[in-house]
């Protein structure tokens, strides 16, 4: 695993790792930029207004997610759109094949090589200038500044996770609600229903559904003994889905009231991107509720996305009514 890839250390590297992202995604610097994520939003479906059908992947999930995280990270707008292929083509997959992983490549920054040079003859208020600057102490106990490879190392990682799972949340968004009119009225009608209506969303189907874990020393589970060394897939979609915990969880129910999903891990590596992401998600159901109140999805014509890492859709068509 090559260093700076932060979302799969352990402490201290995480910790000192993650730390030097995160200042861009506290909820108060999130509710700073609300206003434009909005503007996004709109821009995304005003020239949709009149049509009697729009796409909640391609016409929002795609564009809103790439939109707002190369503001943040500092992407040019004119190549957000080519950082979005990269990303959609690195996690790719073939039906009945494993994913192609270049262990040398595992995160490949390669693609943010211009922009990082680019942003050191014109620095900015974004990611990029930020770990440019920043100076910290490593896990060695020296204290200096991020190689250019460790940079795009992380812009890799956060740029890949900005991206994908929330653009895929917007799918089920549209399926969901489509499928239970009764509650989509419900938030039309009561606009405070939209955060738990996206909590909801979340946990019944959450992006990224799964994460993976190498065990570092035996533990026993439920009986049995697992071993040190032993890879481990965490089923958080099974999580958000434990009738212990959620009454009825295979009910979509926009009023639950416990909102305690899973559905953006737990602990230490709790993600970083979720205040950021339950903003979009807000912000894009609002808008939508807005401009288009009623629909039905096209499932014949709907396509899931072709990988293992995230789980949704790559187009999700809604005929207007």
């Amino acid at each position: 695993m090559p260093p700076m890839v932060f979302i799969n250390e352990d402490p201290p590297d995480h910790t000192i790792h993650r730390a030097l992202v995160s200042r861009m995604f506290t909820p108060r610097r999130v509710k700073e930029i609300e206003d434009k994520v909005r503007a996004f939003c709109v821009a995304c479906l005003d020239p949709l207004v009149g049509s009697d059908r729009f796409d909640f992947v391609v016409d929002l999930g795609a564009e809103l997610p790439m939109r707002t995280i190369g503001m943040l990270v500092g992407i040019p707008e004119a190549e957000q759109v080519s950082v979005r292929e990269h990303v959609q083509r690195g996690i790719s997959s073939e039906p009945g094949q494993p994913m192609a992983v270049d262990k040398d490549h595992y995160f490949d920054g390669d693609k943010f090589a211009e922009y990082v040079d680019w942003r050191i003859k014109n620095p900015s208020d974004d990611l990029i200038t930020e770990l440019l600057n920043i100076e910290f102490e490593d896990s060695t106990g020296v204290t200096r500044r991020l190689a250019k490879e460790e940079i795009l190392i992380f812009l890799a990682v956060v740029a890949g996770a900005g991206v994908e799972t929330t653009g895929r949340l917007f799918g089920w968004m549209g399926k969901l609600l489509a499928e239970n009119p009764d509650q989509r009225r419900a938030v039309l009608n009561d606009r405070s229903l939209v955060p738990n209506t996206v909590e909801e969303l979340l946990r019944i189907e959450p992006p990224g559904p799964h994460v993976a874990r190498y065990v570092t020393e035996p533990l026993e589970f439920y009986g049995q003994t697992v071993p040190a060394g032993s890879a481990m897939l965490l089923m958080l979609a099974s999580a958000n889905h434990d009738e212990r915990r959620f009454p009825d969880p295979e009910r979509f129910d926009i009023h639950r009231k416990d909102g305690s999903h899973v559905a953006f891990g737990y602990g230490v590596h709790f993600c970083l991107g979720a205040a950021l992401a339950r903003l979009e998600g807000r912000i894009a159901l609002d808008e939508v509720l807005n401009r288009f109140p009623d629909w039905d999805v096209d499932l014949p014509n709907a396509h899931r996305a072709p990988t293992s890492t995230v789980r949704g859709w790559d187009s999700m068509p809604a005929i207007v009514r």
